[in-house]
């Protein structure tokens, strides 16, 4: 890595570090950064939100060492009583940074060495996308299906299963794009603990029209435990932000749909959409011979009268487009296998929201 020389120069590449109590993962994390093979110009740009461990006591040893190295390090932070949130945290790292480009990372997680190299490259060539990686997860063994989606979707599905359970189809902790796009669709939401900050501003991204590329190495160590800033957003907020997304972005191009999945999700779904959208359903599809003998369901909580009666349909019978309430890879290949029976299009003829 090549020292700065003048410090007057913006850095090519800021590194956006958000830290609270990190101190069980922050030597490798920092380690990690120190470790880049990218040969440009780099800074690290660390926001302490409010930690009471021993996180500033490790970063302020770690500025001497990526200094020597020829990393400039920007420090800011709190002290309050309680922490302001990963947006906010996000968002202040951003603006007392520099670089041209911004990679994020997890004050928990690790980087493989060629990981702002390879980054680099792909974002200059995608100046409004948003690049992310393929990643290994620690422990190996945690969120093993998940971690299968984040790497092996295919460059459409980057677009395509943006509805889906799973959030953005690149992880945050692998976000790497140009400042001047940040600033076009940011800041990151401050809404604080609770909050899906990554979510919100992946969607904002999607209305703006930005990309989503994948450099398709495994470039982050991404934990998972019980103290990631994940687990404090409630299931119910996502589902909320999701469905009014799929109602935003995808249900106006279609004038009738099914709904594929006659089961609790497949209703709660039904359940959640504006009225006019619920007017839209045609059809609930399944294989599922009770429900299907039953012949229709009824929205009982509707103030509509009649309430309405949905069909009940077996899948062959139902015409696409579908929205798929099926959870992928749970029926030993059986979804999969009655879907490309059916010869549609993804993005076109069925979107996933499972």
């Amino acid at each position: 890595m090549q020292a700065h020389g003048d410090r007057a120069a913006a850095p090519q590449v800021s590194i956006i570090l958000p830290v609270y109590n990190a101190e069980l993962w922050l030597d490798e994390c920092l380690e990690s950064v120190l470790q880049q093979d990218f040969e440009g110009s780099m800074e690290l740009s660390v926001f302490n939100d409010a930690s009471k461990d021993k996180s500033m006591t490790i970063i302020e040893k770690w500025k001497v060492k990526l200094e020597n190295s020829g990393v400039l390090v920007v420090i800011g932070g709190h002290d309050s009583p309680s922490p302001r949130g990963v947006g906010y945290s996000k968002n202040q790292a951003i603006a007392q940074s520099s670089g041209s480009y911004l990679c994020f990372l997890d004050s928990d997680d690790v980087m493989m060495p060629q990981r702002v190299r390879l980054q680099l490259e792909a974002a200059a060539q995608h100046p409004t996308s948003i690049v992310g990686c393929q990643v290994r997860r620690d422990p190996p063994n945690s969120t093993e299906r998940y971690t299968r989606w984040i790497n092996q979707l295919a460059p459409d599905q980057l677009l395509t299963q943006v509805f889906t359970s799973n959030g953005p189809t690149v992880i945050m902790p692998t976000w790497f794009c140009s400042r001047a796009w940040f600033s076009y669709v940011g800041p990151f939401d401050e809404g604080g603990q609770g909050e899906p900050e990554d979510l919100l501003f992946f969607y904002s991204h999607l209305r703006k029209g930005g990309g989503v590329i994948r450099v398709d190495q495994s470039l982050l160590l991404y934990r998972y435990h019980p103290n990631a800033a994940t687990h404090s957003v409630l299931e119910t907020t996502i589902w909320t932000h999701r469905v009014r997304f799929l109602e935003e972005r995808a249900l106006p191009h279609w004038a009738t749909f099914t709904i594929w999945n006659a089961g609790r999700q497949g209703r709660r779904l039904y359940r959640s959409l504006t009225a006019g959208m619920r007017r839209k359903v045609v059809a609930f599809c399944d294989v599922d011979e009770n429900k299907i003998r039953k012949g229709f369901y009824c929205h009982e909580d509707s103030q509509e009268r009649p309430k309405p009666r949905v069909p009940i349909l077996h899948f062959r019978a139902a015409r696409p487009p579908f929205v798929i309430c099926v959870k992928l890879d749970l029926t030993g290949g059986a979804f999969e296998d009655n879907l490309r029976s059916l010869h549609l299009q993804e993005g076109r003829d069925f979107l996933h929201f499972s």
